[in-house]
């Protein structure tokens, strides 16, 4: 590395279960690191199994931040995830150590290189109702209210995308202005982290890594997923929760909701993660600066380009293009 330049911060990304966290463990092993995670359901306190946390005993001492950070029942946006990322990073990098970003979720890490518009709080009730009628109505409901509020914002989201569009909706109801009013009124700036954030790619080939899912789903019900969500269902969490909204858990919740079989959850389960895995390559293949890395995270070949790729982007310049207002 350079001297004087601030350390590259590496982002292990990619499909679920294409081993982020083995490479992103490897890594920071070999390059006095630390991890921050950026899994949306991770941060949630008892929510276990089907998120592939790795446990303690497995970290080969790394440590690991933004893990179990909240309950269950919490709201936690993007935009108070990146503002707790860049405390972290900030204390990783005073102790001489390099900053790992290891999880799928690329809107986090969106808002840790983009400067948001800012919005008043939003109504609690309000928000309680639109997860309701998310839950009873589905998503498409509440992307066709989304079409009557704040067109232009429709039009830029998927009615999958339900958690954009239910942000949009929490912000337009609870403030009387919709989202994108907001937005023009605050253009979206990049970071300092935008120029120093490098996204490594994995990309294991596609029917293999749909196995591997399959197997994983299977290896979670038998470790006790609806044993879990029951416990926290007892506990007063409820299944419109946000937690529960992740692919791993929503179908599951259905079942004991007596809305669908077993076999039904199981396997609408591993289609919903196929497509969740689609969808992320989707997503990483327009971000950048990126690299690439063809195999699963648990590969000595992938661990080496890994090595690689960071020792060229810390001998070369900086990227000074990353600043300013985005168009």
């Amino acid at each position: 590395m350079k001297e004087g330049r601030q350390p590259s911060l590496i982002a292990i990304v990619g499909p679920t279960a294409s081993g982020k966290s083995d490479l992103g463990i490897a890594l920071a092993a070999r390059l006095q690191g630390e991890i921050i995670n950026c899994d949306s359901v991770q941060v949630f306190q008892g929510i276990e199994i089907a998120t592939a946390k790795v446990p303690l005993a497995e970290r080969q001492g790394i440590p690991h931040h933004l893990l179990d950070l909240v309950p269950s029942t919490y709201e936690m946006t993007a935009v108070e995830w990146a503002t707790r990322a860049r405390e972290v990073i900030q204390q990783i990098e005073a102790r001489g150590n390099r900053a790992f970003f290891v999880g799928g979720t690329g809107f986090y890490l969106k808002a840790l290189t983009m400067q948001f518009c800012d919005t008043p709080p939003i109504d609690p009730g309000i928000r309680l109702r639109l997860q309701e009628l998310l839950r009873r109505r589905g998503a498409d409901t509440l992307h066709r209210l989304l079409c009557r509020v704040d067109a232009p914002l429709a039009t830029l989201y998927s009615p999958r995308d339900w958690s954009r569009v239910l942000r949009a909706l929490e912000v337009r109801f609870s403030t009387g202005l919709p989202l994108s009013e907001w937005q023009r009124r605050s253009p979206v700036r990049a970071t300092p982290e935008a120029a120093r954030l490098h996204y490594f790619v994995l990309r294991p080939p596609r029917e293999a890594l749909y196995q591997r899912i399959d197997r994983r789903v299977e290896e979670m019900v038998a470790r006790g997923l609806l044993a879990e969500i029951e416990a926290l269902l007892a506990e007063g969490v409820p299944p419109t929760a946000r937690a529960f909204q992740a692919h791993g858990y929503k179908r599951f919740v259905e079942y004991l909701l007596g809305q669908r079989t077993l076999d039904s959850a199981i396997e609408q389960m591993k289609l919903d993660t196929r497509h969740y895995a689609k969808r992320q390559w989707t997503w990483w293949r327009a971000q950048s600066p990126t690299v690439w890395l063809d195999g699963f995270g648990s590969e000595p070949a992938v661990l080496a380009a890994a090595l690689q790729a960071i020792e060229e982007i810390d001998a070369s310049p900086p990227d000074l293009t990353a600043s300013g207002t985005v168009p």
